[in-house]
């Protein structure tokens, strides 16, 4: 098992999307809040801690986190918008204090449709600018995507984009919607059909395999990618008997998932991947159940390929 724990370091932001599920609030923690957090991760058993946020490249101690968190022998990475980083000097800093291993997000291939998601004109060329930074200081980066109505349609085509101008990119994390929280609540517009992201994810995956290159998908129900059903986070938690901590700074406080179990459809009765799938989030709130489907294929080759490799 691989576990992974996640602390938002500080809430504030330098961006205002549309579809953020934690929003800005004033609450950063102090660098001894955090490395008792980084302590008790080691304390469990845990292989690596995920920094975000908000932005955590906002938090003014950032580098004194990661550090500690090499000391005890825990790996650190980042969840980044890309904005800051952008400037060389500053990831000089974060390198020489143990940075290398970035998950820079990015919504779209189109600067204006990056603009209208972000709310901060130009953002797409900033996190393009943190790509290249990384590259040429080493540090390994994966490309986050969270899918909504506007970008859904563009899948591929910021694989390709990403993958033709950066072709030391080797991982792709797709997302689905938490169309309840927070903002995406508030701009209905940004929810997706299922069936809009269906062909474009689907094309997505197949070249990123093609290329050798690695991919996951978090909240995506195993019938709307049942050719690469291995690579679902939580199909792979599930097989696993992994679980993951995400320490929030705000009321949800420390949350410990351990199920992967979201909303299952009456297709899903005679679908033979249910006992691996975790169904569809927020089913029959903003997703309709209608729109899933069973799979007939055998769930074994899917276990027995998430249970032999690294």
């Amino acid at each position: 098992m691989a576990n992974l724990g996640y602390i938002q370091v500080t809430r504030l932001c330098n961006q205002k999307c549309r579809i953020c599920s934690n929003p800005e609030i004033e609450a950063t923690l102090t660098v001894d809040q955090a490395k008792a957090m980084v302590d008790d991760f080691v304390a469990r058993g845990y292989h690596g801690v995920i920094l975000t946020g908000g932005e955590p490249t906002m938090h003014p101690r950032l580098s004194d986190i990661m550090e500690y968190a090499q000391s005890r022998g825990i790996h650190a990475r980042l969840i980044t918008n890309g904005q800051l980083l952008s400037d060389p000097e500053l990831m000089r800093q974060y390198v020489a204090r143990g940075l290398a291993h970035l998950h820079v997000s990015i919504q779209s291939p189109d600067p204006d449709v990056q603009d209208f998601l972000t709310g901060n004109p130009g953002s797409l060329a900033r996190a393009l600018m943190t790509l290249e930074n990384a590259g040429s200081m080493g540090v390994t980066v994966d490309v986050n995507t969270p899918i909504n109505h506007y970008n859904a349609s563009q899948l591929d085509r910021l694989v390709h984009m990403i993958v033709d101008r950066f072709p030391f990119v080797h991982h792709f994390v797709w997302n689905n919607l938490d169309p309840s929280m927070n903002r995406a609540a508030q701009n209905p517009d940004v929810i997706h059909h299922l069936w809009e992201m269906e062909v474009p994810l689907h094309r997505a995956m197949q070249f990123l395999a093609s290329t050798g290159r690695s991919f996951r998908a978090e909240k995506i129900p195993l019938c709307y990618m049942a050719e690469f059903a291995w690579a679902s986070t939580e199909t792979r938690k599930i097989v696993k008997g992994e679980e993951r901590i995400v320490r929030f700074l705000d009321e949800k406080g420390m949350v410990r998932e351990t199920l992967f179990q979201h909303g299952k459809a009456r297709a899903c009765l005679v679908c033979r991947f249910d006992p691996i799938c975790a169904g569809l989030y927020d089913m029959d709130k903003h997703y309709s159940s209608s729109e899933l489907f069973p799979v007939f294929l055998d769930p074994e080759p899917v276990r027995r390929r998430i249970m032999e490799e690294p």
